[in-house]
């Protein structure tokens, strides 16, 4: 029975994320036809959605395991009886278990290299980054990820160069999936992430729409002063469709010396946080 594909995904221990992925799937199917949860709930479950479609494939799931554990999801919902008593107490179960998360503001999602730290505290003065990922290269360090005032936050890379010199441009290179279906991951020995870049062919660049000075409000205290640049939001919705285990480049082009200096940035669970961010308040 499908109830029995709806039980509280949170609490199935003995799960694998597969497993997960297709009960917090299926329960999101059901709910849009029953309309079991308000809308800070739903996104809500749709972020530990994708937290478990990732966990599935860090785990070695293929997107093909994904598809069809979507397509069986779906299936089973379609047969929901909405009121009858064991689906209300699965809806019931998934309340309880993703209220609290809900209410969260701030959230770390580690990853492997790197981690995301998301916060969709309410701001409408100050900019702020609602998702982050910091790093340090040879020769500088880099923010990279989401920043703004409200919640509409926009794609930024903020660098600072420990020789001073201004890049004039930047882009943003990752793996076009109209001609890679999947990932290309090197996972040999350490984690080097310019191994789980795709081949030149199988990639596609974002040009940066605006570039300034790095301002006192985003740059960290260990930075000094930087330059930032505005990537398409179309970029940002690209880099939350690729896998949690590859990486992206940020390339910053400079007119002397060395022309494009290259940071590179572990897309781990960047869709996770963006859909965090997309929760109303509660």
């Amino acid at each position: 029975m499908v109830a029995a594909g709806l039980l509280a995904a949170p609490m199935g221990a003995l799960a694998g994320p597969l497993d997960l992925y297709v009960e917090r799937t299926a329960m999101a199917a059901a709910d849009l036809r029953c309309g079991f949860f308000d809308p800070g709930l739903r996104a809500a479950l749709e972020a530990g959605r994708i937290q478990t479609r990732n966990a599935a494939l860090r785990s070695g799931a293929s997107a093909d395991d994904l598809s069809r554990a979507d397509a069986r999801a779906r299936a089973s919902a379609k047969t929901v009886i909405c009121d009858s008593e064991a689906v209300m107490a699965a809806a019931a179960h998934v309340r309880n278990a993703f209220d609290g998360f809900a209410k969260l503001r701030q959230i770390t999602y580690p990853g492997e290299t790197a981690d995301w730290r998301a916060d969709r505290t309410a701001s409408a003065e100050v900019h702020r980054w609602r998702l982050a990922q910091q790093t340090e290269f040879a020769g500088g360090q880099m923010v990279f990820g989401l920043a703004g005032r409200d919640t509409r936050p926009v794609l930024l890379a903020l660098a600072s160069f420990a020789d001073g010199q201004a890049p004039f441009g930047a882009r943003l290179v990752l793996r076009d999936s109209g001609r890679a279906s999947q990932p290309y991951l090197d996972l040999r020995g350490d984690l080097d992430l310019s191994r789980r870049m795709p081949p030149a062919g199988a990639r596609r660049s974002y040009a940066a729409e605006a570039r300034s000075k790095a301002g006192l409000d985003l740059r960290p205290e260990t930075m000094g002063a930087g330059w930032a640049f505005r990537f398409p939001a179309e970029a940002a919705e690209r880099l939350a469709t690729l896998h949690p285990r590859e990486a992206v480049a940020v390339e910053f082009l400079f007119s002397e010396g060395v022309p494009v200096r290259r940071v590179y940035v572990e897309v781990g669970d960047f869709a996770v946080g963006h859909a965090f961010l997309r929760m109303a308040a509660r």
